[in-house]
């Protein structure tokens, strides 16, 4: 017996699809549709994001992302709608600016006034901003100190996907240390690589 087919994504997943596929970023970061995680929602699209990532291996000292854009059409309750957007950012910084007090408040902000800015409409927005510090001892000593942010957060978008996926591109190169209109300008002092 033949393996039925799967089901046919509903038009207004193909149509937001299909808006996310036609964006355009700035050269400072590099987005590339991959495989979106199963299980999460009958249908999904998934971006990874790397800024200013080294050519020859592809991983950036800078920062990265992952954007999450899930659908069902049942709308569940905790959703308020159809669509969710999951999405993950993270960066190394200075040892020194790791151990701010306000850096998670800081960056949970800059995600919500990049999608302000944007003009992203938004409910039942949940996130956790996480921030390491590390030093490196034994052979690890050379590595020295190191400190990283990670921003985890989900929201139920409304209209337009588009201003979204801006929004979240815009927030990602900020974490990263490059703000608006930076566009192809150097990054000052050297940010450490992150710690696996």
């Amino acid at each position: 017996m033949a393996a039925e087919p799967p089901p046919t994504p509903a038009p207004a997943f193909l149509r937001a699809a299909e808006d996310v596929r036609a964006l355009a970023f700035r050269d400072d970061l590099v987005v590339d549709e991959i495989p979106a995680p199963q299980g999460l929602a009958p249908e999904a699209l998934a971006l990874a994001g790397d800024v200013r990532p080294d050519r020859a291996t592809g991983e950036s000292a800078y920062g990265t992302g992952r954007f999450i854009l899930l659908h069902d059409a049942a709308a569940p309750d905790p959703w308020g709608g159809p669509f969710r957007v999951v999405t993950f950012a993270q960066a190394p910084l200075e040892p020194e600016i790791g151990t701010d007090p306000l850096l998670a408040d800081v960056a949970w902000s800059w995600l919500v006034d990049a999608l302000r800015s944007r003009g992203a409409l938004f409910s039942a927005a949940a996130g956790t901003a996480t921030k390491t510090v590390s030093k490196g001892f034994g052979s690890l000593e050379p590595e020295g100190e190191g400190a990283q942010i990670e921003l985890r957060a989900s929201w139920s978008p409304e209209g337009p996907i588009g201003p979204h996926v801006d929004a979240w591109a815009e927030f990602v190169c900020m974490l990263a240390g490059l703000p608006p209109g930076s566009e192809g300008v150097a990054v000052l002092g050297a940010r450490k690589a992150a710690r696996d």
